[in-house]
């Protein structure tokens, strides 16, 4: 794959002055978080990362978004509180426009949009329940992964992140309905969908890139939210699969979509 493009960077304000960076509230773990994380490290941003304690984080984004939205990422942005990954690197793009992740054709443009909705809507809800549904049939897994989002030294905590974990375990339910069988094989069928549709776009196409010649939007998208499948190195993945989830991804690994997501995330995500 090519050489990533330069990266814009900036510096942090002086000691003293104002902190005029943007400010991200975000989910380590989560896919749509890692979307917008990308796009800022792409684009050479900085910003100031805030994750507050699981189960927080709903309450927190509809304060800052005033109802509009109930989880994050939340950006923001010179005084103003911009929820929904997708409208968070739209506004990244009028402030930040370059290096571009809208291609200049706007055929590519519209094709670059309707293929980070489709992952958006099709790919991120079916791969949150299924992990979160594979989760839950491995406490021990899902008390390291709470554990990781506790403040301070409670992380460190046995006690403390088994309590996490069931926390976790039963937020996950109550949030995404996630316990139903039936509900996880039906996310399974989709998944896999969202992977088909990836491999048919990258076969149209002529090069590593979803839309023309150059990194984009669709590839921010399509690799961020496939990356709790695949884990690569470079993506936040904190704990090993599930064997449950493991033996999901196992006849998965040698198809062209899922080795797309891994070099693209050793190629760009740095």
């Amino acid at each position: 794959m090519n050489k990533a493009p330069q990266r814009r960077r900036t510096s942090a304000p002086p000691s003293g002055l104002r902190d005029r960076r943007p400010t991200l509230w975000h989910i380590p773990v989560s896919h749509y978080s890692e979307k917008v994380r990308w796009a800022l490290a792409h684009k050479g941003i900085e910003h100031r990362p805030l994750a507050p304690p699981p189960g927080a984080h709903m309450a927190i984004a509809l304060a800052l978004t005033r109802g509009a939205h109930k989880t994050f990422p939340v950006l923001r942005l010179d005084g103003r509180n911009i929820g929904d990954s997708s409208a968070i690197i739209a506004a990244l793009e009028q402030h930040w426009p370059q290096p571009s992740l809208y291609p200049d054709d706007p055929v590519e443009r519209r094709r670059a949009l309707e293929l980070e909705e489709y992952f958006d809507e099709q790919l991120g809800p079916q791969i949150r329940l299924l992990v979160w549904h594979e989760l839950r049939t491995d406490p021990e897994r899902m008390a390291v992964l709470a554990g990781t989002m506790l403040p301070g030294s409670l992380g460190e905590s046995a006690t403390a992140r088994s309590a996490a974990g069931r926390f976790a375990s039963g937020f996950s339910q109550l949030r995404f309905r996630v316990a139903d069988p039936a509900d996880a094989e039906a996310a399974r069928r989709g998944v896999v969908a969202a992977l088909d549709r990836l491999e048919a776009e990258l076969a149209s196409g002529e090069g590593e890139f979803l839309v023309g010649d150059s990194f984009s939007v669709a590839d921010i998208a399509a690799a961020s939210l496939f990356y709790p499948l695949v884990t690569p190195p470079e993506s936040p993945a904190v704990v090993d699969p599930p064997a449950s989830l493991e033996r999901f991804r196992a006849p998965l690994r040698e198809r062209p979509g899922y080795r797309w997501v891994a070099e693209t995330y050793a190629a760009q995500r740095n």
